[in-house]
């Protein structure tokens, strides 16, 4: 489906076409220039607070659950509820989102999880909180987050257009990664200070902010893309619209194995502070510290690019995976805490180049479909991956768990490179250009011009 004649955004460019015109084609340009966009700033600015109260309700309901039954396996069990959801009906969702106008299906989505806070917050404050009321809240909120996160994703690309797309993407993970530098140190003085019920109460009434942007927002400028009439078969559609390009199916495949082995650090990094280096919690909170400044600086540098790549997409993660091996035979922590930054930068590199590289590709009505699949892989592996990693932490040690993940990252990221080359009628090619050396994939007819230059 294309978004039709005079429409304001644009299909994706199908690989074989010719190049997009200049009015559309991504480029170079300022590291926050989508923020010049009156839409996308309102937007930004809401979800700075929001986030940091996102972060605030994870660590307070974390230690709440904790608290209450003093059992990790019930810690576990509010994780998997809020997940649940995405797995079971993420490709539903995805249809809704084709369906329905984004900014007031945000509206009520957003409005659903500050009114599920909000009820906890009182609940805790009260005195009359049990964990099921937690368990409760945990699923609702992932029953929003259905919806809510492919609205959000696709969303993006109507307040900014194709052309600054992988900016707004890249500075809205960067906004993430940020306030998870914050949310997390203001929720530990508030669990201390006053207790859990007010980061509960901060989170629902951090909202107010992304919701009034929501109602400030222009809809005269926003890129508006033609919406995917009901019908039958919507979601065999969406899978098979996937399935059907190697440049959709194939970063989203990178992406589930990276996720599912690679991105478990919450077992990774506590097992390396008890076990390995005896440091404990401190060094547990340095580790995600540091790796957050990594994902951050990532998603800045990203924000900078003008393009969203597959080849840098699987040159990010075979860095990422291959830096995960070198970090598993670190001797010591303070080696260990510093490849923590670098990992966060191409781990970031990674999730930002996946997602921009999917949108750009993605006919603006398959979007929400397209990008509910995503995010059900993305989101959907770690709960998946996390008992497999942590046997193998457990059976073998850290180190061996660790080197595994980034060997099965690495060797899914190869795998998948010469897919794509065999697809894109691609070979390597090894030369030198200025004095240094050079590989690339390069179409096969230029591969004979090239070689003299070797």
């Amino acid at each position: 489906m294309s978004s039709g004649p005079g429409a304001a955004s644009v299909p994706a460019p199908d690989p074989h076409d010719s190049p997009p015109t200049s009015d559309t084609r991504p480029r170079k340009s300022s590291m926050f220039s989508s923020l010049k966009v009156r839409n996308y700033r309102l937007f930004f600015m809401g979800q700075v607070v929001s986030n940091i109260g996102t972060w605030m309700q994870r660590i307070a309901q974390d230690w709440l659950v904790l608290s209450l039954t003093g059992s990790s396996a019930a810690v576990g069990i509010t994780t998997a509820l809020q997940f649940l959801p995405m797995l079971l009906f993420g490709l539903y969702g995805g249809v809704l989102v084709d369906r329905l106008r984004k900014r007031p299906t945000l509206l009520v989505t957003q409005s659903a999880m500050a009114l599920t806070a909000l009820a906890l917050a009182v609940a805790v404050l009260t005195g009359h909180v049990q964990v099921w009321h937690v368990y409760v809240a945990a699923f609702a909120v992932g029953l929003a987050t259905v919806v809510d996160n492919p609205a959000r994703q696709s969303f993006v690309s109507e307040l900014v257009g194709p052309r600054q797309l992988q900016n707004a993407v890249s500075l809205n993970s960067a906004n993430f990664q940020s306030a998870r530098l914050v949310g997390p140190a203001v929720a530990g003085i508030l669990i201390t200070g006053v207790g859990t019920g007010y980061a509960f109460l901060f989170n629902g009434l951090s909202f107010i902010a992304p919701l009034t942007g929501l109602l400030l927002m222009r809809a005269r400028e926003l890129h508006v893309v033609e919406r995917a009439p009901r019908g039958k078969g919507q979601l065999r559609e969406g899978v098979r619209y996937v399935t059907g390009r190697p440049e959709l199916i194939w970063p989203i495949v990178l992406v589930g194995f990276v996720g599912t082995f690679a991105f478990n650090f919450p077992v990774y990094l506590s097992a390396f502070a008890d076990d390995v280096f005896h440091a404990g919690a401190g060094a547990y909170s340095m580790f995600n510290t540091l790796m957050a400044v990594g994902s951050v600086a990532g998603a800045l540098l990203a924000a900078r690019r003008g393009t969203a790549r597959l080849r840098l997409l699987i040159a990010a993660a075979l860095v990422f995976g291959a830096l995960e091996i070198v970090a598993a035979t670190t001797p010591t922590l303070w080696m260990f805490a510093l490849l923590m930054v670098p990992l966060g930068l191409f781990g970031m590199t990674v999730n930002v180049t996946t997602n921009t590289s999917i949108q750009m590709s993605t006919d603006p009505a398959m979007r929400g479909r397209v990008m509910a699949l995503y995010m059900m892989v993305f989101l959907g592996g770690s709960p998946v991956g996390a008992p497999i990693v942590g046997w193998i932490t457990d059976t073998y040690g850290a180190r061996v768990g660790l080197a595994a993940g980034g060997a099965v990252a690495a060797l899914a990221a190869a795998v998948i490179g010469l897919v794509l080359a065999r697809v894109g009628n691609l070979r390597l090619s090894v030369g030198w250009h200025r004095g240094h050396p050079r590989v690339r994939f390069v179409p096969r007819e230029q591969q004979e011009e090239l070689a003299p230059a070797a």
